[in-house]
């Protein structure tokens, strides 16, 4: 959709969050008032008070009685801007990194995967299954499926050495991305192979990734609740 067919809520949404994503606003700087919004964007205040409500909703910005509205600290807004590779996580904590390869296959796409990843029924698709490792303690279990057209390459791969998620940053650029985060128990292989109870509450998340206009991916990625937090940080 074009910034022009938008609504005019939306129009200033996308205008602000492409100054703080610039790194031209900072955390901490001002963001215009709904009076500066409606001179600048010609509309009314409750439009623009409607576009800044959303973004504090989203965490983008936040917003004080009597001090207006501020780009949010990094930490409020890491988790929306920043995919990172566990290899990465784990070699910042100055610890080892290994990986458990348990399934490296192409498969027929049934109805719902068919539908997340932008691809005909019964299409054939990637799918992997990882165990990530930080010195020797499974941290998380990685069931991904992945479009062949977005990273036709990806099960050449040697999964022991380079990560699904640093393959396809490399291959197929991330464009968008969407995620769910919840608490929930694992199933007995996601017990079994993490090495923990059926009872263990786990973070899961499910994540689905764009390059371009094409779905690249789809990922359930499970960990035990008493070895991993969910991090990130802002990047401009």
């Amino acid at each position: 959709m074009a910034a022009r067919d938008m609504p005019a809520y939306e129009q200033v949404k996308a205008y602000i969050k492409q100054r703080i994503g610039s790194g031209e606003w900072r955390p901490g700087d001002p963001v215009p008032s709904e009076a500066a919004l409606s001179a600048q964007f010609a509309i009314s205040r409750m439009t623009g008070n409607r576009a800044l409500r959303e973004l504090a909703a989203e965490g983008f910005v936040t917003r004080v009685q009597g001090s207006g509205t501020r780009v949010a600290q990094l930490h409020r807004i890491s988790s929306q801007l920043v995919i990172r590779d566990i290899h990465e996580e784990v070699a910042e904590r100055g610890h080892q990194h290994a990986t458990r390869v348990l399934t490296v296959a192409q498969e027929k796409a049934g109805t719902e995967l068919a539908h997340s990843l932008g691809v005909k029924l019964g299409a054939p698709v990637f799918h992997t299954v990882l165990v990530h490792l930080e010195n020797g303690v499974p941290i998380q279990y990685e069931d991904r499926y992945v479009n062949p057209a977005a990273a036709p390459d990806y099960l050449q791969t040697d999964f022991t050495k380079a990560s699904p998620t640093s393959h396809l940053l490399q291959n197929a650029p991330l464009t968008e991305a969407s995620y769910s985060i919840e608490a929930c128990l694992p199933t007995p292989v996601e017990a079994k192979e993490l090495g923990i109870r059926r009872t263990e509450p786990c973070l899961v998340v499910m994540r689905r990734t764009v390059s371009g206009t094409r779905p690249a991916s789809v990922a359930r990625l499970v960990h035990p609740g008493t070895r991993y937090s969910l991090a990130g940080q802002f990047q401009a």
